[in-house]
């Protein structure tokens, strides 16, 4: 298990002085371009492996693909994330919000389409205090929800008090799909939002300074 994060929920059902007393609520996060900086180009990375920009993973564009492509572009993509992550490093606001979640007693996971070892390599270079933490080896990576869905059992939240913080349309659709209306989606390209239907919601943010002032109102009026 990496350092930064324990899978003990009941750590966390606590109230600090001063400090609302909620613990039902919980904050699922995505982790490449929401929480961390990886400076992967993925756009950079379809082009190179011929792959179209029409909104699917590039992991599920890679298994419709001819063997030949999708085994050159598998490794190519290892190759690209384990090397970023030993780059990646926290967002700013990163570290703020995430303290003020935990002292709201809000229990908080984060849901990657990124592997387990590159993960892995990011929390033990830059920890966060996370409450579960699911990669694309734990079961089908987002748009499907999935490991959306296995984050709020295992902290045991409900999707009613759940919110979903992310960068693409990816994060929304998951979140939607499992049944999350609060989602917040960071600095999102206008190609992507042009991906996600009518019919789900979201809220759009600058940075993680004013997604941490737009879960304010929900962490502490209830709102």
């Amino acid at each position: 298990m990496s350092e930064g994060y324990t899978e003990d929920a009941d750590t966390h059902d606590r109230t600090t002085k001063g400090t609302p007393a909620v613990t039902s609520r919980c904050v699922l996060f995505d982790m490449d371009g929401t929480l961390y900086e990886s400076g992967i180009d993925f756009l950079g990375l379809r082009a190179e492996l011929g792959l179209p920009r029409d909104g699917m993973p590039i992991l599920a564009q890679l298994q419709c693909a001819s063997a030949e492509v999708r085994e050159r572009g598998i490794a190519r993509l290892r190759a690209v994330e384990e090397e970023a992550a030993a780059a990646t490093h926290p967002m700013p606001g990163a570290s703020e919000l995430m303290v003020w979640l935990r002292m709201c007693g809000v229990r908080c996971g984060l849901i990657t389409n990124n592997s387990r070892h590159s993960v892995d390599v990011v929390l033990a270079r830059h920890p966060l205090p996370f409450d579960v933490v699911l990669t694309r080896d734990d079961g089908h990576t987002k748009p499907h929800p999935q490991l959306v869905v296995e984050g709020m059992r295992r902290l045991r939240a409900q999707d009613t008090y759940t919110a979903m913080v992310g960068d693409t349309h990816l994060d929304a659709l998951a979140a939607h799909a499992a049944g999350i209306t609060r989602i917040h989606l960071v600095h999102l390209p206008t190609w992507m939002a042009n991906q996600i239907p009518d019919d789900v919601g979201y809220s759009l943010a600058n940075d993680l300074f004013e997604v941490k002032h737009q879960l304010g109102e929900w962490i502490v009026n209830g709102a």
